[in-house]
């Protein structure tokens, strides 16, 4: 038994690699370089925009979960009701629902919910896509608030070696 309870204990203070959080003006404008990638015809003043605001909502969520790291520790207190939120799925669908309140400050952009691993309980995740308006959700941007413990991840879609995401229409909710 003392084997099973030390290798949960090791299980949640490892698994995901803790990232520093970045500067946040750092992380805004590496999500500008990344958007300005979809060529939507945004101008910059609205890519600039978009990019504050998933830093400063993400950050509202990682204080709002009370975020402890690394990520799979946050998930365990979640799990055994000692957090109320903080899984991944909050904090896409946290972004989602915010983004979509506020599209009209965004109109070359659009917001979709991804997932990857979906239905495998320990595997499954889930972060937000950013594609230029109209566009085909592999063609975006994955931004991922969950996985880098306080900082915003952002890359191409198709560059994202570390999962194979999917559209996931039937949850974009509001």
């Amino acid at each position: 038994m003392r084997i099973l309870y030390f290798s949960l204990f090791l299980w949640c203070f490892s698994g995901c690699t803790q990232v520093p959080m970045k500067a946040p003006k750092a992380v805004e404008a590496k999500l500008v370089h990344v958007l300005n990638g979809l060529e939507s015809n945004a101008t910059l003043q609205e890519t600039r925009l978009l990019a504050h605001d998933i830093v400063q909502r993400a950050a509202a969520l990682n204080r709002e979960f009370g975020r402890t790291t690394p990520p799979k520790f946050h998930n365990f207190l979640v799990n055994i009701g000692l957090k109320k939120k903080g899984l991944c799925y909050h904090y896409s669908d946290g972004l989602y629902t915010y983004l979509k309140r506020r599209e009209t400050y965004y109109p070359h952009f659009g917001f979709h919910l991804i997932g990857a691993h979906i239905g495998s309980y320990w595997m499954e995740h889930n972060a937000l896509a950013v594609t230029r308006k109209g566009g085909r959700v592999h063609d975006g941007v994955v931004v991922d608030a969950w996985r880098q413990t306080g900082t915003v991840y952002a890359a191409p879609i198709r560059e994202d070696k570390k999962y194979k995401w999917v559209h996931r229409p039937s949850r974009e909710c509001l």
